[in-house]
Formats: C-alpha cells, structure tokens, sequence
C-alpha cells in the first residue's frame, strides 16, 4: 500500500519528500521496525517517539511521521508533520487495514465500573443467540472462537484495527469493546465506526493521568460527542453525568436505570447469593449475577441487544442463562460453609457497591473479613477512601498489597491505614505479603462467614519492582480453604 493512501483523512502540516513511496507495514515502537515500514513518532508519558526516529530509519524505515520535523532530514525518507500523532495513527491504521469496523456493528462501552462485565456479557449472549461475535476488553480479546491475551483496557490503533480486520475474514457480525479514558484521551478510538455506546457511570477513578475529575468526566464524553447520528447511546440516567455524556453528541439518545424514568427500566424483585429476580420493563427474569451493580449491568445489556435488533423476550431468555465474568463476584463455598468472593473492585465506589451488596444478602449472623490494596504508580488519593469503605462496611479487614510496582508496599499501606476511624482500628491489620494476607483472611473465618478478596479479580499476576509473578486470587483462597479444611 502506498503511503499516500495509507494518509487518507490525516491532517498533514507539511511534507518532506514524495508520499507515493510504498509502505510494507506501520510501527510506533521503533524496535520492531523492518525495512520499507513507516514509523511514527509518539509522545508518551514514559518515552517519546521522536528521540527514536533515527534509530527507526538505520532499522529500515522509509517513512516517518512526526509533529515538529527532526533537525537533521534524510534524503531518500519521506517526513510527515502532522498535529497530533495519536489521532494520525488511528487513521493510518484504519486506512492500512481496510476500515474494518465499518464492516460489523461495533459497539463501545466506556465508564469507571461494569465495562468488562457488559462487554464479556455481551459476547457471551450474542454467542448464544447465534452470532460470530468479537471481543476486545480488558481481561481478553476473542475474534470468535479464537482467544488472544490482553495487555491494555483500550489496546493501541494498530492493534484494534489489526483484531477487527480478523474479525471481518472469519465473519464476525458484532463487536463489543471497552472504551477507557486513557483509549480516548490518547485517540485510539479515532477513525473507528460505532454502532453504539454505552455509559455505565462515572466515579473516582484515574485521577493520576487526568489532573481532575473534571476532565476524567470530559474525556469520556468526547467518546459520545464523536459518535456518527446513525449509532445509540445508552447511558445510565440514575448516575448524575449519564445526561452530561450525551449533550452534544448526534446519536439516537437512550436511557436505562433502576430508580428514575428511563427507556430500559429495571426492578429488583429478589436479591440472593444464587442470582437475581429482575423485572425488566414489565417482563420478571431470572438471572445468575449477583447485586445492584449487575442490575444495572443486565439492564444496559438487555438495552443494547434490543438496539442492535434481537427480539426482547430472546433477549430476556439470553440473560437468565449469562454467567457470571471471571474476578467478577466469582464466589466459592467451601467444605465447612465459608463463602470466598473474589472482585477486581479497585475504585472506592465498586468497593462500595460489592460491600453493600454482600451487606444486602447476609444475615448479619456471621463474620465480613476483606482483604484489600491498592496500585502502586497509581491514583494515591483513592487509597484511604478504599480503607475507610472497607473498615466501614466490614467485620474485619486485612490490608494489603495490590500490584505495587515500583512502589513501597508498606508506604502504599501506610497511606490507606490514614482512611481508617479510630472506632475501626482494632478490626484492622495490616499485612504486606498478599497469600499471607488470604491465609490470615481463611483462619479468621468460622462456617457461614464471608470473605471478600478485592482489588485484583481476573488477574493472574502481582507486580512487584517491575517484575510480574504469577499470582491468582481465586486460585490461593481455593487451595488455602482447602488446606484448613483438612
């Protein structure tokens, strides 16, 4: 393909040299350069692609784009300045793989908490209605059958196109994908066709890449703002920013909730630890997922495949046979009637939500132990509002490590221990290493208590100086009940 074509649509400032060059492949990671590919140039938060451009043309690169032209220009490359190479990219990937997501009803679904679990449930559903479905999200990416690892909420340009083109040659018909702030912050959502998007609510979250939560809140919206008049957006009107996300976007407008007016409208009719009695605009179904937080994840669900054109009573049958997302209130009950939940909750209001609805199922009559953390090189404000929640609405609370990167775990715990009221002290203990944190959690717990894990839900690693091992929550409280049990 040559690189003129390759440019359709990107706003180019200027050029050095001729654009009719042809063009073998496009990278932004100067290390997987090969000859006749173009390289483009982009400033991340860790490095910055234009200190890398002359490594990229001795590795074989015959095009580069850029925003401010190098001091020294080859002759023989061709140099692209453009304003923002992010948005540039995701235009040159489109173009490079043959627009694919203009090829299938792709729809995004964006917010602080339930991305993963309306995408994952909706690819499951579609599947069971029939449909080749695509999925990309934060725990994996499926192009029908076929399963692909995850690095990122939002992968990059290239790769979303990459994954959609292969989506197109097997026939997929529907793609579901989480849409993070950082993906549309960084413009890799640019260039793509939706059918529709979803907003599920807004809440603490992020706020170490966005300076405020006012632009966390703006970022999102511009996901809306920047969809096609042919798609929907649906958006949860019981969260206060839900009407904000659609001021200014020209899709068809839809809205979902439990407790205001809305399109899709839901009720909760019975709450247990087995499921679910929902009774979704008029229609009473019965589903496996757990609490209010699902509610609103089944309504926006139900929502969707109504939109994209499945019959509404197919759709309710669908849901009552939805099974429930990988760390996502993923439950045990062992031999002697400890229930162990696993959660990725990481936000002081998705730890709330899935206290409250332990709170909301239990008798009171046996024990709540949480254990729980936080991210290093992460959002630092959330951390005592995640231990004040949790001391708040628990028995006991074991504190302890997440994934803490770089970071101290004992001073990421120390910061956490500030969230704590004096009356929660003593139910509180601090323990850095996480299997120990579980064990302690797993001793403390007599028949019919209930322990949460929070903070890591699907994940199989911990992260720790840099150096990922492997690490999986639900895998340890199993084995750990097992061995007290004997």
């Amino acid at each position: 393909m040559s690189l003129k074509e390759i440019l359709y649509k990107v706003g180019i400032e200027a050029v050095h040299g001729s654009t009719e060059i042809s063009i073998e492949k496009m990278e932004f990671d100067s290390r997987k350069i090969t000859a006749n590919d173009v390289f483009i140039a982009i400033r991340g938060s860790v490095s910055n692609g234009h200190e890398f451009i002359e490594k990229a043309i001795n590795l074989g690169a015959t095009a580069v784009v850029c925003d401010t032209f190098p001091e020294k220009m080859i002759d023989g490359i061709t140099y692209v300045q453009v304003k923002d190479t992010n948005k540039a990219m995701a235009f040159m990937a489109a173009n490079y793989f043959g627009n694919p997501s203009q090829n299938l009803k792709l729809v995004g679904i964006t917010g602080t908490n339930g991305k993963t679990t309306i995408a994952s449930l909706l690819y499951q559903l579609f599947k069971k209605a029939g449909f080749k479905v695509g999925l990309l999200s934060t725990v994996k990416i499926l192009v029908d059958d076929t399963e692909y690892p995850a690095t990122h909420t939002t992968p990059d340009s290239i790769t979303i196109n990459h994954f959609l083109r292969e989506m197109n040659e097997v026939g997929v018909e529907y793609c579901f994908m989480e849409v993070s702030s950082h993906g549309i912050h960084q413009k890799r959502t640019e260039a793509l066709h939706f059918a529709g998007g979803v907003f599920t609510n807004l809440s603490h979250d992020h706020l170490d890449y966005h300076p405020t939560f006012a632009e966390y809140r703006d970022v999102k919206k511009s996901f809306f703002d920047n969809l096609p008049k042919s798609a929907f957006a649906l958006v949860n009107v019981d969260d206060k920013n839900g009407s904000v996300m659609v001021q200014n976007s020209s899709a068809r407008k839809l809205t979902y909730a439990l407790k205001t007016y809305a399109d899709y409208k839901a009720q909760i009719l019975e709450n247990q630890l087995s499921g679910l009695l929902l009774k979704i605009n008029d229609n009473e179904v019965w589903v496996r997922l757990i609490g209010t937080f699902n509610a609103y994840n089944l309504l926006a669900i139900y929502g969707t495949a109504v939109e994209l054109g499945l019959d509404h009573f197919e759709v309710l049958r669908l849901l009552s046979e939805l099974e429930s997302v990988s760390g996502r209130f993923q439950f045990i009950i062992s031999d002697n009637q400890i229930t162990a939940i696993v959660d990725y909750a990481h936000t002081p209001d998705a730890l709330d939500n899935v206290l409250k609805t332990i709170n909301d199922i239990r008798t009171k009559n046996e024990q709540l132990i949480t254990v729980v953390g936080c991210g290093g090189d992460r959002d630092t404000t959330k951390r005592p509002i995640m231990a004040h929640i949790a001391t708040t609405l628990s028995d006991k609370v074991i504190l302890t490590s997440d994934n803490p990167r770089s970071e101290d775990p004992n001073d990421i715990i120390a910061e956490m221990e500030k969230g704590v009221e004096p009356q929660n002290y003593k139910k509180t203990i601090s323990i850095v290493d996480r299997k120990q944190a579980i064990k302690t959690a797993c001793q403390l717990a007599n028949q019919n208590d209930i322990i949460l894990i929070a903070g890591k839900g699907h994940e199989t690693y911990q992260e720790i100086k840099g150096i990922r091992q492997h690490f999986d929550d639900m895998e340890t409280v199993t084995q750990l009940l097992k061995e007290l049990n004997k």
